[in-house]
């Protein structure tokens, strides 16, 4: 078993991974600044032997190279996330997403580090037209006049970092990019629509519907997506390589309100209002956004495939255990 680090590790997809971590009997060492992140989240195993909490930021260099220090596997989840925090801080979102990254990949390829997962995001497609987005596809972002293109195309440069390394160096990267991962934990303080949706309804509506609510997405559980992550760092054949980690079970964010709205209280009411109303004039969107999941699938054997029917079953029930 490894000793492992989870920079992000009390943060939603962080805090889970780091639980199936600790239940595959490796050692891990938790670095977050809890910024986004919550210390709650990492509640029932905090008493884990095997497990270490430092509270500390990325972009703390000293830090950094002292919680390196002799672990084998890297899983990069710290980045400045969240479309609504993406639009009001760009800078922030730059300066988290670049600096951090590159310095603890040079670290890893110092070390004895084997593996290092980085963890990417849909949002370096930019607005690609397409049914389904392929890995190889060409990314089209937007100007750089208008702020939300910022986070795609830092995690684009991380990715270019992280490849470089594997090439350069031959350190063990893997890339995966996430499409829109929910469930138990995440918030909506960010932009996140599926616990915006639920919070909203169970707390008697209405529920809020940016533009027309066309936008279409996929959603997939976050126990089925740190498994398929997981699985693709114990895969060697996964070294080098991008990939797709999400459901590719599309829907409208209408459709999605609708079926929140039908799940709590059928007389709630859809409000619907502009992006700029939301996010300001500056703001733009991306129409459709499904991955295309078959080289995840072929590496691992695995992908996320739990309904939404289920999932918005599970979170309603979570947040109801939690308000």
């Amino acid at each position: 078993m490894a000793k492992c680090l989870v920079t992000g590790g009390a943060g939603f997809i962080g805090s889970h991974l780091t639980e199936l971590l600790l239940e595959e009997g490796h050692q891990v060492v938790v670095l977050d600044n809890l910024s986004t992140g919550r210390a709650t989240n990492l509640d029932a195993i905090s008493g884990h032997p095997n497990l270490t909490i430092q509270t500390g930021s990325i972009t703390d260099s000293v830090l950094l190279g002292e919680v390196v220090h002799g672990v084998e596997i890297i899983y990069h989840l710290a980045a400045a996330v969240g479309v609504k925090l993406v639009a009001d801080d760009p800078v922030r979102t730059i300066e988290t997403n670049i600096y951090p990254t590159e310095q603890l990949l040079r670290l890893a390829a110092q070390g004895n580090v084997k593996k290092f997962f980085l963890a990417s995001t849909s949002e370096v497609y930019g607005k690609r037209p397409g049914d389904a987005w392929v890995e190889d596809d060409d990314l089209h972002l937007g100007p750089t006049s208008r702020p939300r293109w910022a986070y795609g195309c830092s995690k684009a440069i991380d990715e270019f970092l992280a490849l470089a390394y594997y090439q350069k160096y031959g350190l063990g990267v893997t890339v995966g990019r996430f499409f829109n991962v929910v469930g138990p934990r995440q918030v909506g303080n960010y932009g996140m629509v599926v616990p915006r949706f639920v919070e909203s309804a169970l707390n008697g509506g209405p529920v809020t519907v940016y533009d027309d609510g066309s936008q279409v997405r996929c959603f997939g559980h976050v126990e089925e997506v740190t498994r398929c992550l997981y699985a693709l760092v114990q895969e060697d054949s996964a070294v080098g390589r991008v990939f797709n980690i999400g459901s590719d079970q599309a829907i409208s964010i209408l459709e999605l309100a609708q079926m929140v709205i039908e799940k709590v209280d059928p007389s709630i009411k859809v409000e619907f209002i502009p992006y700029r109303d939301a996010y300001g004039e500056n703001f733009e969107d991306v129409q459709r956004r499904v991955p295309n999941t078959g080289r995840l699938y072929e590496a691992t054997g695995m992908r996320p495939t739990m309904t939404l029917d289920r999932i918005l079953d599970d979170i309603i029930a979570w947040k109801k255990r939690t308000m």
